[in-house]
């Protein structure tokens, strides 16, 4: 009969109404679960909280960029000219001063402090713009633009910007921020702190790009110089100057290293400077060469001779006068012009004419032993040189005699503070004094000179070796 009835009860109508069905009473455990389970649901919910505020908001910028995307594809001008590269950009005037040490101010070719100006499209003349325009210099890899680009975005430029190795100081030192109006600025003082023999390409190259916020219209692309290799400062005391200067310690010529045998040997022989090598290698070049050693092979004078003659001679000219002879020499023993028995003459004449050339000679060998003694003329050249190429005199001057100058070849020279353009021969005149004393003791007014330019292959040299 109970199971009877317990069939009965699971079996029942739900119509029927709730005061006639048995009702279950909840049990404590159920009570527990049901308070567990949301307090569950609870921390559940906080805990998904922020993924779902986060799924949310990516979505909803996902959707307003398709939407603003496609606006922009409706609108062709407006594509066009985003992708159409900048016809600005900023440039430097001139190429780098090379060779650039570590601590060496940074100028132009000509020596002049660098300038940036805004140039547009293929035209070189500056570019002015509105409203001043700030600019930092910054320092970039040799190797940027990769493939010799002429076009990148700033994103690729601003990669390639070197900084300083750890521990260093800031790589570029100096006015690296300038400010560019009427499209041109100079650079102040800069400088790089470090060599370049750290990144790989071993080189540098500096660029200028424009500030971010200084400049609100159309891009302006940034300026690249040219690379270069950054050399420590210690490096410069041991470089080779180009020309060299006659005052020059003779280590700066090619080939001769400082504190080299070379050069220990020509200082043990009195020979310190440009001036004095290229003196001896006039007077006696065997001698020279003898005391180089045969350490210095035929293709390596050759390369130090030719550097030394690219030196400029200046404008001074000395006088030795022994009896009845002068003789008017350059700075380095080469004979210009001689006054025998008070003719004048001219070096071509020298060379070609049975004048005395053993005398003339000893007199050079004596001018050299007592150069400190000799006579100098400063003379003003108009038209340079002493010391260029060129062909005969005849050449130079079609129709002109021997004795005839035209004025506008004429060089002046400065004697005792008086200044004379006057020639009463091609290559001037030196009256001897009656007392054959040096000619340094004639008074001012007492002569006068005039020169031509005379061309280095019309310039007597002599060897006095063997006499």
């Amino acid at each position: 009969m109970a199971a009877k009835r317990l069939f009965g009860n699971l079996g029942s109508d739900p119509a029927q109404p709730p005061d006639k069905r048995m009702r279950a009473r909840p049990t404590f455990a159920s009570v527990i679960g049901e308070v567990l389970m949301v307090n569950s649901l609870q921390h559940l919910c906080k805990a998904l909280e922020p993924m779902l505020r986060r799924v949310v908001s990516e979505e909803v910028e996902r959707g307003l960029t398709r939407r603003c995307t496609r606006s922009f594809t409706r609108v062709p001008s407006l594509r066009i000219q985003a992708l159409e590269p900048s016809t600005l950009y900023l440039k430097f005037s001139q190429k780098l001063n090379l060779p650039i040490f570590t601590g060496s101010k940074i100028v132009d070719a000509d020596g002049s402090p660098l300038q940036i100006h805004i140039v547009e499209g293929d035209h070189s003349l500056p570019m002015p713009v509105p409203g001043p325009i700030k600019v930092e210099i910054v320092v970039l890899d040799g190797d940027f633009p990769p493939g010799d680009r002429t076009n990148w975005t700033p994103e690729e430029f601003d990669a390639c910007i070197q900084k300083q190795r750890s521990g260093k100081r800031p790589l570029l030192a100096g006015d690296i921020n300038i400010t560019l109006r009427d499209a041109l600025a100079t650079v102040g003082d800069i400088e790089l702190t470090d060599n370049s023999s750290w990144i790989r390409s071993r080189k540098f190259r500096l660029g200028a790009r424009v500030v971010t916020g200084s400049y609100q219209g159309a891009r302006i692309r940034e300026a690249i110089s040219e690379a270069f290799v950054v050399k420590d400062h210690r490096g410069e005391l041991y470089k080779k100057h180009f020309p060299p200067r006659l005052d020059d310690d003779v280590w700066r010529l090619m080939k001769i290293g400082k504190d080299g045998a070379f050069h220990k040997k020509l200082a043990s022989n009195g020979i310190k400077t440009v001036q004095e090598f290229l003196k001896m290698s006039v007077i006696d070049t065997p001698s020279l060469r003898a005391i180089l050693g045969p350490g210095m092979s035929e293709k390596i004078w050759e390369a130090t001779i030719k550097h030394a003659k690219t030196c400029e001679m200046g404008n001074k000219h000395y006088v030795y006068t022994e009896g009845n002879y002068t003789i008017i020499m350059n700075p380095i023993c080469q004979v210009e012009r001689a006054v025998i028995n008070g003719t004048t003459y001219t070096t071509r004449e020298l060379g070609s004419s049975s004048i005395n050339k053993n005398c003339i000679k000893r007199l050079v060998r004596q001018a050299h032993l007592n150069w400190s003694t000799l006579h100098v003329i400063e003379a003003q050249v108009n038209d340079i040189a002493l010391l260029t190429q060129g062909g005969e005199v005849e050449e130079q001057y079609p129709g002109v005699v021997s004795n005839e100058v035209p004025a506008d070849r004429m060089l002046q020279f400065h004697h005792g503070g008086y200044q004379s353009d006057r020639a009463l021969f091609e290559v001037g005149y030196l009256p001897l004094p009656s007392n054959n004393n040096h000619v340094s003791d004639l008074e001012t007014n007492d002569w006068q000179m005039a020169f031509v330019a005379t061309p280095m292959e019309h310039i007597i040299t002599y060897s006095m070796a063997g006499e």
